[in-house]
């Protein structure tokens, strides 16, 4: 029976497998046209992720197209926080709007734990329909933000570039902070635990900000809540495998290895070896080809690939990008990438 299980969920729990799986970071969005037609039929971008009929249809389309061994939940990271009381506008030129920001501690009191079945049935229904849909041919994957990041766009009130606000919150008044961070760890936990009930076989936890901390203010402000997160979810559901990914994380990998999580995602800004090296031996990695290589050549998609996984060799290993596929990346560039990662052991081959 455990060879009927999913590719990507028997590499994630440390099966040996024929090959490493791969996926892609915003597998499903921009970069395909059958998702621009339908954001042109329905331009709010929470309509998309919130109606159970196009989060499905989304996540599917790259499903469809590729056959990648991973379908995602097409969501957002901000998707739970109108259920503890913080709502939230996605505008397509100017990303998330929080208005108003959480700056007080009448605010962090203010807000209620989330009852994710209440207040988000939809990712239970998208996450269930797509488990019907693909079987074993696919795992299914969910994914929320992590606290510090949600804490920053939260205090922020939107995208920032220095994240000024949030921390001058964390060092001036850190009770504060570590209140509102507290609060997020166990809505999330329980969010994440809803999400694997609901059909999630293996869930990211997306921590993008992060690596805008030193590694000492991480230890603090990041770590800890990632921890919180991850040993709640574990103590329910042991054996559902874990990812994290932050951007810009070179400073911090030993640090995240710490967290209990299953699989590092790392950036392409690490080279695979050297991740290899940094992190312990049980942990799986995940990446990280740069997004920016899919602008080019087949020829040059195909090599990388082979270096990751050559790179990668002996570990647990998801092949993936190492961020997010860009808007305006060639339909045709990704197939490619999907299909070197699915022949890579004849590349391997022809490489030797």
């Amino acid at each position: 029976m455990a060879d009927s299980l999913p590719l990507l969920l028997r590499a994630a729990r440390g099966e040996q497998v024929e090959r490493p799986p791969v996926w892609m970071m915003r597998q499903a969005g921009r970069y395909m046209k059958v998702y621009r037609d339908l954001r042109d039929r329905h331009p709010g971008f929470r309509e998309r992720s919130e109606q159970p009929d196009l989060s499905y249809e989304i996540s599917m389309q790259p499903y469809r197209a590729f056959q990648p061994d991973g379908v995602i939940l097409f969501s957002d990271i901000l998707t739970p926080l109108p259920g503890m009381g913080i709502d939230f506008d996605i505008i397509e030129s100017k990303g998330p709007i929080i208005d108003p920001p959480i700056r007080s501690l009448a605010q962090v009191e203010a807000l209620r734990p989330l009852d994710a079945a209440a207040s988000l049935p939809f990712v239970g229904e998208v996450l269930g329909r797509l488990r019907q849909s693909v079987c074993n041919e696919a795992a299914v994957l969910g994914f929320v933000g992590a606290p510090w990041t949600l804490a920053a766009y939260a205090v922020e009130g939107k995208s920032s570039k220095n994240y000024a606000v949030i921390k001058a919150m964390a060092f001036q008044e850190p009770v504060l902070l570590h209140r509102l961070l507290t609060h997020l760890a166990d809505s999330i936990a329980a969010y994440v635990s809803y999400q694997i009930e609901s059909g999630a076989q293996v869930v990211q936890l997306f921590d993008s900000w992060a690596g805008q901390l030193s590694p000492i203010d991480y230890d603090v402000f990041a770590a800890p809540y990632q921890k919180r997160v991850v040993d709640q979810v574990k103590a329910k559901h042991p054996d559902t495998p874990l990812i994290l990914y932050i951007s810009g994380s070179a400073g911090v990998l030993e640090r995240m290895a710490r967290t209990g999580v299953d699989f590092i995602s790392l950036d392409w800004t690490v080279d695979m070896a050297d991740g290899c090296a940094r992190l312990p031996q049980h942990l799986g990695v995940q990446g990280n080809v740069d997004p920016g290589l899919l602008f080019g050549t087949p020829q040059a998609i195909r090599e990388r690939i082979v270096d990751t996984v050559l790179k990668a060799r002996g570990r647990r290993h998801i092949l993936n990008l190492g961020h997010g596929i860009l808007p305006g990346t060639p339909e045709e560039n990704a197939r490619v990438f999907f299909e070197a990662g699915k022949s890579v052991n004849e590349l391997l081959g022809a490489a030797v």
